[in-house]
C-alpha cells in the first residue's frame, strides 16, 4: 500500500527514508478543515494510479503539530513532494486536479517511458515484430516525441516497411536529428538499395506488361508481402478482389485478411486496409 499514516515515531522512515527510492507527497491535513475533506480523497486516488512511483505520507497536522513546525507548515491544508530527502515541489491550499496532476508530472515517470523499454528490450534480441506496436503506443502517448519517431523508423526500416520509416523521418527537424535517425536513415537506405529480389523483379515486369493477368497480380503480391512491401501487395490484392471476387477461391480476399491478422489489430495499415475492405464488401 503507498498511503500512509506518518507520526514521529516513523516520519524518518516513511518520508525520508522512502523518498531516496521513490516519490514522496506529504499531505499535512486537519479534520476540521474543509479544504482538507476535498483534497485528502483526491490525493488518494491520484496516489493510488502509481502504485510503485509515488507514496502518498499522511500526516494530521494538529496530532502531530512538531512535525508541522519541522515542515514549516503554517497553514492546512499543505502539500509537499520530497525527493532524496528534500523538498522540491508543494502547494498550500486547495488545489484542482489538473493543477496536481501537472506538479506530479515534472517529477513521475511518464507512461511511455515503461512502453519504451519493452521495446528497447525487443530490439536488443531484433525482435522487430514485437517491438513494433510497443514503439507506436510510445510516440503516440510521447506526443510523438522525434527520438521515438527516429527508433520507430528504425523498426519499420528493418521489417522492410520502408514507407512508414521514410514518412516518420521525414517529420524530424533537422535539430532533432540524433544518431538513432543517422541510423534509421542509412538502414533506410541500405534497404533501398537491395531492394527487390531477382523473382520480385521478374514478377513486377510480368505484372506491367500483362495487368490483366490476375494470377501474375497476385502472384507478384504475395511476394511483395513476403519481402517486407506490405502497403503495396495489399493494393494489389484489393484491386484483384475488386475485379474478381471469386479468382481463385477467394485467395485475394483471404490473403488480404491474413497479412491484416499479421500486421496486428493497432497497426495503422492494417486498419487502412480493414476499413477498405470493410467498404467493398458492405
Amino acid at each position: 500500500m503507498n498511503i500512509v499514516n506518518v507520526t514521529a515515531e516513523n516520519a524518518q522512515q516513511q518520508v525520508i527514508d522512502a523518498s531516496f527510492n521513490t516519490l514522496v507527497m506529504v499531505d499535512f491535513w486537519a479534520e476540521w478543515s474543509e479544504p482538507c475533506k476535498t483534497l485528502v480523497p483526491l490525493l488518494e486516488k491520484i496516489a493510488g494510479e502509481y502504485p510503485g512511483d509515488l507514496v502518498l505520507a499522511k500526516i494530521n497536522a494538529d496530532d502531530q503539530q512538531m512535525l508541522a513546525s519541522q515542515f514549516g507548515v503554517r497553514s492546512v491544508p499543505t502539500v509537499m513532494l520530497i525527493k532524496d530527502g528534500q523538498p522540491v515541489d508543494g502547494f498550500a491550499g486547495a488545489q484542482s486536479e489538473s493543477q496536481i496532476r501537472e506538479m506530479l508530472d515534472k517529477y513521475l515517470p511518464k507512461a511511455w517511458e515503461a512502453t519504451l523499454g519493452q521495446a528497447r528490450a525487443y530490439l536488443d534480441e531484433a525482435s522487430y515484430k514485437e517491438a513494433l506496436p510497443l514503439l507506436r503506443q510510445a510516440l503516440e502517448e510521447s506526443n510523438q516525441l522525434p527520438q521515438i519517431a527516429s527508433l520507430t523508423a528504425l523498426c519499420y526500416a528493418e521489417l522492410n516497411r520502408l514507407e512508414e520509416a521514410e514518412a516518420l523521418l521525414a517529420n524530424v527537424k533537422l535539430a532533432e536529428q540524433d544518431d538513432v535517425y543517422q541510423q534509421a536513415t542509412a538502414m533506410l537506405e541500405l534497404k533501398k538499395q537491395s531492394a527487390g529480389s531477382p523473382e520480385l523483379e521478374k514478377l513486377a515486369e510480368q505484372h506491367e506488361q500483362n495487368p490483366d493477368d490476375l494470377n501474375t497480380a497476385y502472384a507478384y503480391a504475395v511476394q511483395l508481402n513476403a519481402e517486407g512491401q506490405h502497403r503495396q501487395a495489399l493494393e494489389l490484392l484489393l484491386d484483384i478482389f475488386k475485379r474478381d471476387r471469386s479468382f481463385n477461391d477467394g485467395a485475394a480476399r483471404k490473403a488480404i485478411t491474413d497479412i491484416l491478422a499479421t500486421l496486428g489489430k493497432g497497426d495503422p495499415l492494417a486498419v487502412e486496409y480493414q476499413r477498405k475492405l470493410f467498404t467493398l464488401l458492405y
